[in-house]
């Protein structure tokens, strides 16, 4: 130890850490702290960089809270989200998309054909599918997890001062006996990811935008089935081409459709939709 210098210090650092060989941990561990002392000798970190960095992640984790996780925000600009998304999406299953720095576990139940948007103005649009394995077979009594912006790009949960709240444009509903799940809600529009923070300064030094493309989040679960947390988009709106969090796939853009006066629906609805879209997830099983 005292004989140490910048290029021994990674091997020192590694074998200070007891956990048996041959374990994930030990192996994420050392993985992270090799990568980490490569890229500081690489780049020849300064003391003042150094500081830097280290008082950006105080600032994200002083921002955060239970309803904004700001280091959510910074992986999904970095692209380290959709990256992780990619790799742990499984074969046959839907495609992964970020979770978002808002989401919230203990969104309340909403029956199926109830109105998400609670009569909020803007586009009515009835979002439909049905849930299903890779073979194709029903999931009855998937729950799907679902929360979104408003008509204006703006998350309920970001206007709490304003009275709005948050559990707001979010719910979770149980799938029927042939796997369909079917709800209104109101058309969400593209928004800025969160700009008044460490993160937003970071997309503002590296001269980004911070735009979203409309999507509408689900996380969802069955028995014995690996979840998913994915987005679905809106065919033919700004910023697929260019989204701030890398999150758009070509396997999950939907195409909305107007509503005519002749449509009749097999569905019990709470509100008479304006438009309509139809997106079917596959989970794969688990193991």
């Amino acid at each position: 130890m005292r004989d140490v210098n910048q290029y021994t210090v990674t091997e020192a650092v590694k074998a200070s850490f007891k956990a048996p060989e041959g374990t994930r941990f030990k192996f994420l561990l050392d993985t992270f702290i090799e990568h980490l002392h490569d890229y500081t000798r690489e780049v020849n970190l300064t003391q003042d960089e150094w500081i830097g960095i280290l008082n950006f992640l105080y600032d994200c984790g002083k921002i955060s809270t239970p309803e904004r996780h700001e280091f959510i925000l910074l992986s999904d600009v970095l692209g380290f989200s959709a990256l992780v998304d990619m790799i742990n999406t499984r074969g046959g299953a839907t495609e992964g998309s970020n979770l978002g720095p808002f989401y919230l576990d203990d969104a309340p139940e909403l029956r199926l054909g109830g109105d998400l948007g609670r009569g909020r103005e803007g586009v009515c649009v009835l979002v439909h599918g049905k849930v299903r394995d890779t073979l194709g077979n029903p999931l009855p009594g998937a729950v799907v997890d679902t929360w979104q912006a408003d008509s204006s790009g703006t998350y309920p949960i970001q206007e709490q001062e304003r009275g709005q709240d948050k559990y707001d444009l979010r719910g979770k509903l149980t799938a029927d006996e042939s796997g369909a799940y079917y709800y209104t809600t109101v058309l969400p529009k593209p928004y800025t990811v969160p700009y008044d923070g460490p993160v937003g300064r970071l997309l503002r030094a590296g001269e980004r935008h911070a735009w979203r493309a409309a999507h509408v989040h689900f996380i969802v679960r069955a028995a014995r089935m690996r979840a998913i947390t994915t987005e679905v988009f809106f065919e033919n709106t700004e910023y697929l081409d260019n989204d701030a969090v890398f999150g758009v796939r070509k396997s999950l853009i939907a195409k909305v459709e107007p509503v005519r006066k002749s449509d009749v629906f097999d569905y019990d609805l709470e509100r008479r939709p304006d438009a309509k879209f139809v997106f079917d997830f596959v989970l794969a099983p688990e193991g």
